[in-house]
């Protein structure tokens, strides 16, 4: 699904190699990272709407920072939520700056493709639209926090991304998957 021949990982070996001759301790740290967390940074920044070409890019960004960031000998405290906060943070940047309709890449992205029998598909294609209906109600924050929670993050490292408070975070969860609840009983 995503292009391995434009990643951090062979910038950051050729960059390793380029000066010692092997890969040093720190590259290979962060390109375990980099395997360990592309994907889901890259799934929560296409739920944020953005296209997929700039989610990569911006997955780039994210771990060449976290490269310099820990060069330059700075904190490794939660290194995922780090991550995390970096890529929401140039995601709303690059968000601003383009203004592309959202909407329609993350009903692309949400799109289940399968062959069931005309019945079922029926049923799966309104259960879809009554559960993308409460998705699209979503406020953006709320939108977010489900987001990042799909991902693996704890509360309080949503919290440390989207810089609200823990309970923000909690009431946030409740409501939106409430509203999913009750919407899927119909």
């Amino acid at each position: 699904m995503f292009e391995d021949d434009v990643i951090p990982a062979s910038i950051l070996r050729a960059k390793a190699r380029a000066s010692s001759g092997k890969s040093s301790p720190l590259e290979e740290e962060v390109v375990t990272l980099f395997d360990q967390l592309r994907d889901r940074l890259l799934r929560y920044l296409l739920s944020m709407g953005l296209p997929c070409s700039d989610g990569e890019e911006i997955v780039q960004e994210v771990f060449l920072a976290l490269f310099q960031h820990l060069q330059l000998g700075k904190s490794r405290s939660n290194l995922r939520a780090w991550v995390f906060q970096v890529a929401h943070n140039l995601a709303l940047k690059q968000r601003n700056a383009s203004r592309r309709d959202r909407q329609n890449v993350m009903d692309e992205a949400l799109l289940v493709n399968g062959d069931p029998n005309p019945e079922d598909q029926f049923a799966a294609n309104q259960r879809q639209e009554r559960l993308l209906g409460v998705l699209r109600a979503l406020s953006g924050q709320d939108r977010r926090c489900l987001s990042l929670r799909a991902e693996g993050l704890t509360y309080r490292e949503i919290a440390q991304v989207l810089n609200i408070s823990l309970g923000s975070v909690s009431a946030s969860l409740t409501r939106s998957l409430a509203r999913f609840a009750r919407a899927d009983e119909r």
